[in-house]
């Protein structure tokens, strides 16, 4: 156990103590948490700040609103349905086309081919209310957010679904990153939990380097087959400013930023995260210290997003 230990501490890994204790408890405001916490304030925040997101449709916090949903999608065949206050990608809900029986019923189509019907989505959208899928367990909201376009470098390195980029960002310095693909396993949603694949990214140019599947190192994507490693992210300058950014619209000095590359606008602000996960040091085969420990070593925070993602790329 010691000898594993050292090995951690050689190479620079932040485990799940120190990274609350030393970096998320004194260093990041809770009354700033409920800015990320909550997506739909999330939203409102970015529009604030002139950052792109994904269009926000709707939003119901009342049971007796519930019938009313087939109302309300019914201009939008595709969408995502989501908890406010959700985490780890649970209550996620990824439709992407609604098909009307005769008597005008709906029937919601997932990805992979599996056909909800509005009954059961009604029941979903009632299990998030009741805070089935909250951070906290109290009561949430249901969120109705656009279904993307994936840009199409994507297309056939991935299974169906959106994938995004999760930035860390460290007192507004991009401080390591990763792409995160979904899988069949994982019903196109992109979240490690759920069964997506995590990419390691080289900070200088956006190149993709190790595979992770359930934290073990995998040659390729389990379900295209394809082979990852090498692979150029487009927009990747974009993508490090956006993150860096949200440093000043955040107010929080350690966080996680997962970003979209949408085909037709590029880079777009999915959400934030005042706790994110360590599997990002798996993926890069790396530990997160050594950036922490450099960005903590420099005197003067450039106040441009673009000097501190200049920096970055050429030191990390």
């Amino acid at each position: 156990m010691i000898s594993i230990l050292k090995k951690f501490k050689e190479a620079g890994i932040l485990g799940i103590n120190r990274r609350i204790g030393e970096f998320i408890l004194p260093l990041n405001p809770r009354e700033n948490y409920p800015l990320v916490d909550d997506k739909w304030l999330t939203a409102e925040l970015a529009s604030r700040n002139g950052v792109f997101m994904p269009q926000h449709y709707s939003m119901i916090e009342e049971f007796g609103r519930v019938k009313d949903v087939p109302l309300i999608l019914k201009d939008f065949p595709s969408f995502v349905v989501k908890p406010a206050n959700g985490g780890m990608g649970n209550g996620i809900l990824v439709i992407e086309d609604t098909t009307w029986d005769e008597n005008g019923t709906p029937f919601y189509h997932k990805i992979g081919g599996k056909i909800l019907p509005y009954k059961d989505l009604l029941h979903h959208i009632s299990g998030i209310l009741s805070g089935l899928y909250s951070l906290d367990g109290n009561s949430d909201r249901a969120i109705f957010q656009e279904k993307l376009e994936a840009h199409s470098f994507f297309t056939d390195i991935s299974y169906q679904g959106i994938p995004d980029i999760r930035v860390i960002v460290y007192r507004g310095y991009p401080v390591m990153a990763m792409v995160r693909l979904p899988t069949k396993e994982s019903g196109g949603r992109a979240n490690l939990h759920q069964g997506a694949i995590g990419v390691g990214v080289k900070m200088k140019e956006g190149e993709m380097t190790k595979i992770v599947h359930k934290d073990k190192i995998v040659l390729s994507h389990p379900d295209t087959g394809f082979h990852l490693e090498g692979k150029i992210i487009p927009h990747w300058e974009e993508i490090l400013v956006l993150a860096s950014s949200c440093f000043e619209m955040s107010g929080l000095n350690y966080l996680g930023v997962d970003i979209v590359l949408d085909e037709k606008r590029g880079p777009l602000l999915l959400e934030m995260n005042a706790r994110p996960g360590l599997g990002i040091q798996i993926a890069n085969q790396k530990g997160l210290l050594g950036a922490l420990r450099w960005t903590d070593g420099r005197k003067d925070v450039p106040s441009n997003p673009q000097k501190r993602v200049e920096a970055a790329r050429q030191n990390l």
